[in-house]
């Protein structure tokens, strides 16, 4: 088990097995040392658990929770990937995509969630790049989606 899993464990949080994407794309795209993790949703056992509209159906603090499920999914897809978190060197770049009702404008707080689990489980290596976007749907009503950039060790490090 990597350190990054038992720090989630810890945490509360089990990493589960990487699901397959429901539509046309690859889950992680590598170039060179970098990977680019496709918009992961808060799918648990393979079902979105969470539907609805941040600022109406979920709180900020619920958003939050859901924004960090989110980032254990993009962990799981990193882990089949490459066999082991501790390959991370760096996260780049956080993309987070906030299902919002009308008039809500506090995206950053809800990707917040995701950005201080990141920090919290790798330290200095976590902190990154982020954009927060207000959005007026997402894929199957999901109330948050989550893109990562990581750098990882190369080869033989």
């Amino acid at each position: 088990m990597s350190i990054i899993e038992s720090k989630l464990e810890k945490l509360g949080y089990q990493l589960p097995a990487a699901k397959p994407p429901l539509f046309s794309y690859v889950p992680i795209v590598q170039y060179e040392n970098l990977l680019f993790i496709s918009g992961q949703l808060p799918r648990v056992d393979g079902t979105l658990k969470w539907k609805g509209k941040v600022g109406k159906d979920f709180t900020i603090e619920q958003a939050q929770e859901i924004s960090r499920i989110c980032i254990i999914n993009s962990l799981s897809q990193i882990k089949q990937f490459t066999n082991n978190l501790d390959v991370i060197e760096k996260v780049v770049q956080l993309r987070g995509f906030v299902n919002s009702y009308s008039r809500f404008n506090q995206q950053p707080r809800v990707i917040d969630g995701a950005s201080n689990l990141l920090e919290e489980l790798l330290g200095e290596k976590g902190k990154h790049s982020r954009t927060a976007i207000g959005v007026s749907e997402l894929p199957q009503d999901s109330p948050v989606e989550i893109e990562l950039i990581v750098q990882i060790k190369e080869s033989g490090d």
